[in-house]
């Protein structure tokens, strides 16, 4: 006996029910967002999520939101694309500080922050973020708790890792002066 397989629309994705595990609609399907309990969130990647949180919310302050696992309307290779991106900061001028909705992203943001898990690669995290500035975000970070890095993917130019000391400044966000050890320190993993 033959299966066919369904795919979703975006409008079927977005009104399935919530539940306790996180799925993003890749290709027209479902996908859970961490695909076994080798992947699924874990400290370093809570904490990491935590201090990044504190600190982008203190600088985006009148300048627009940051959003912990915010589902984003993407397309990727001309089809719907719901990502769910371990962090999101999107500014005022691009999304209306007015706008209170308990939905799904519906423009591109500036920055998506993916943070690499166990059981995900960098080359599979590389993958998404190609993805993500194909979709028009403009900056895609890439954080690697075991080496401690910060890899910061651009559209027009290539990617850039910094470690320790080195600013992640960016006129994309300006007076944003944060560094890969002051994020590591504030999510208590030592440097």
């Amino acid at each position: 006996m033959i299966q066919l397989k369904t795919q979703l629309t975006l409008e079927e994705f977005l009104a399935l029910p919530e539940g306790d595990i996180t799925y993003e609609l890749i290709d027209g399907e479902a996908v859970p967002k961490f695909k076994n309990d080798e992947i699924a969130t874990k400290f370093f990647h809570s904490s990491i999520t935590g201090a990044l949180f504190i600190l982008l919310s203190a600088w985006a302050q009148g300048k627009g939101r940051v959003v912990i696992e915010w589902a984003i309307k993407l397309k990727r290779n001309q089809q719907d694309w719901v990502p769910v991106a371990d962090l999101t900061y999107i500014s005022y001028n691009r999304f209306s500080a007015d706008w209170l909705q308990d939905e799904a992203c519906p423009v591109a943001p500036e920055l998506v922050i993916e943070i690499i898990s166990p059981g995900q690669t960098f080359g599979e995290m590389t993958e998404k973020a190609t993805d993500y500035l194909k979709a028009k975000v403009q900056r895609v970070w890439i954080i690697d708790s075991r080496a401690k890095t910060i890899t910061i993917f651009y559209p027009d130019i290539l990617p850039q890792t910094k470690r320790g000391t080195e600013s992640l400044e960016d006129s994309l966000f300006e007076g944003l002066q944060i560094t890969p050890q002051e994020i590591f320190q504030q999510a208590r993993i030592s440097y």
